[in-house]
């Protein structure tokens, strides 16, 4: 049997393991083939190697991934809790202009009802001074029919005496 039938005959009993008998042959060839079994052993361990990195690798963006999505879902919170922030404050801005609008039309009012009180007031204070006057113009006119009639009265006496 040559070398490479052994070769064939090992590759049919398990497909997925290629085995290699040792064939004896001469130290060289031991030497050689010694040498492709500690590549082989090599190539398997950089293959492992290759393979937990990949797994890493693959862990890695996974939790990247995550952590992304948990940002992205923070972000969209923050940007509602903003939003509602925004809508709250207007709302509130809309009604504290409402009422300034209210309070500046009763000032409005009421300056306008003080004007006409002062207007009464001052009208009041003009009867009130020609009141006075009429009244002391009655005094007057009084003080003079009586102070003559005082002296129609005295030069009547004074006649008849």
């Amino acid at each position: 049997m040559t070398p490479q039938h052994h070769l064939r005959a090992a590759a049919r009993r398990d497909e997925n393991v290629l085995g290699f008998p040792r064939p004896l042959i001469s130290d060289a060839g031991a030497a050689a083939l010694d040498l492709v079994y500690q590549a082989a052993d090599l190539f398997r361990g950089m293959e492992e190697r290759a393979r937990e990195t990949e797994a890493r690798a693959q862990a890695l963006c996974k939790s990247a991934s995550e952590k992304l999505r948990q940002a992205e879902v923070r972000a969209e919170a923050a940007e509602r809790a903003q939003r509602e922030l925004i809508v709250n404050a207007e709302h509130k801005l809309q009604d504290a202009s409402r009422a300034l609008e209210r309070a500046q039309s009763r000032i409005e009012e009421q300056q306008d009802q003080l004007t006409a009180v002062e207007f009464r007031a001052q009208a009041a204070e003009a009867e009130a001074r020609e009141a006075k006057q009429a009244l002391a113009l009655v005094e007057e006119a009084i003080r003079r029919r009586l102070l003559s009639t005082n002296l129609e009265n005295g030069r009547r006496l004074t006649e008849v005496a």
